[in-house]
């Protein structure tokens, strides 16, 4: 797509040992793409660093990579968004194939399966653990194949990007980002990414529980919000088997002698029948609401160009900021901010 604009965006926290390298591995990867460097605050060079190898440089004051990426969407104006991690982790040599592919297929989202180089310390077992369960869950729940959904290398398309809400606050994003594709059909790819161990003297910001906890948490709200009848009648469905196993004697002592000796079981079996019926109707009325709102999403969707809009050219990446492009706004915006 001639005159395709492609931002490179990198959210970190101290990342001052690796952060220098992943600038000049992406300018050599995509010359002509701008690099925005947005930083958490950090509390070493990280931004100093960045600045000073030829970076957009944006501080974001909220902690949490939700924060980051909430703002980098909001501020950054392109055709295509790279977001990769500022660790060093991800093997950036094949992002020109990568856009290329998202641009020529039409793809909204393309994520970056990774799979380590060898090292067993650059994929640590508990983290390849919870990934797989958390991947398994999301990928059960909405009938689809996934292979890494915590990635943290991935192409987007400007239409993605502007009908994102980014609501989740810290390492839940990649979940958020994952069930956003999936809810809307967007088209969406996989490709394998070499990953590899962070520089030495660098520690990783996650934590395996706690972060993972929290991801868990946040797959149960997206099964309520997404799945509301799904959910309340399981929810309903075992209160009536509760209920039931409650009531049965009580009803045959009843049929053969015509009496209730246990009058405070009988109206513990009524009311817990009573609460099923009503999760199942809140399912069905969540259920409506859940539709409507997904329908609004798709419209906003829609109304965004997609990346199949300008087929008849060829896609070639250029740099945001060349003469006759109106998205230098990202640069202006952030200018305040901006180290």
């Amino acid at each position: 797509m001639r005159n395709t604009r492609v931002a490179i965006v990198v959210p970190c926290f101290n990342e001052a040992l690796a952060i220098s390298s992943v600038i000049q591995a992406c300018s050599q990867a995509l010359p002509d793409a701008a690099i925005y460097i947005f930083d958490n605050a950090s509390t070493d060079d990280t931004a100093r660093i960045a600045h000073q190898t030829g970076a957009n440089v944006v501080t974001v004051h909220h902690r949490g990579k939700g924060n980051v990426v909430r703002r980098m969407f909001a501020d950054v104006d392109a055709d295509f968004y790279v977001m990769l991690d500022g660790d060093a982790t991800y093997d950036v040599s094949m992002l020109p194939l990568h856009v290329e592919q998202v641009c020529s297929q039409g793809l909204d989202m393309l994520v970056g399966r990774r799979v380590d180089d060898g090292d067993m310390g650059a994929y640590r077992a508990g983290h390849r653990w919870g990934n797989r369960l958390l991947t398994g869950t999301v990928a059960r729940l909405f009938g689809e194949p996934l292979g890494d959904m915590l990635s943290g290398y991935r192409i987007f398309s400007r239409r993605y990007v502007k009908s994102f809400p980014a609501l989740t606050l810290g390492f839940e994003i990649e979940t958020e980002l994952t069930v956003h594709a999936l809810e809307l059909r967007m088209p969406s790819a996989e490709v394998p990414v070499r990953y590899f161990s962070r520089p030495e003297g660098s520690a990783s910001k996650l934590s395996t529980y706690r972060d993972g906890w929290k991801i868990l948490c946040m797959i149960a709200r997206l099964v309520i919000s997404e799945r509301p009848l799904q959910f309340f009648s399981v929810v309903g469905g075992i209160l009536m088997l509760f209920a039931l196993a409650m009531g049965t004697p009580l009803v045959l002592t009843y049929l053969e002698s015509g009496l209730v000796p246990r009058f405070p079981t009988a109206i513990l079996a009524t009311g817990t029948v009573l609460t099923g019926m009503l999760a199942l109707v809140c399912g069905v009325i969540l259920q409506t609401v859940t539709l409507g709102r997904r329908e609004i999403k798709r419209l906003a969707y829609l109304a965004i160009p997609g990346p199949l809009a300008a087929t008849a050219h060829q896609c070639t990446p250029r740099t945001l900021g060349e003469p006759g492009d109106d998205v230098d706004r990202a640069k202006a915006t952030t200018r305040e901010t901006t180290t």
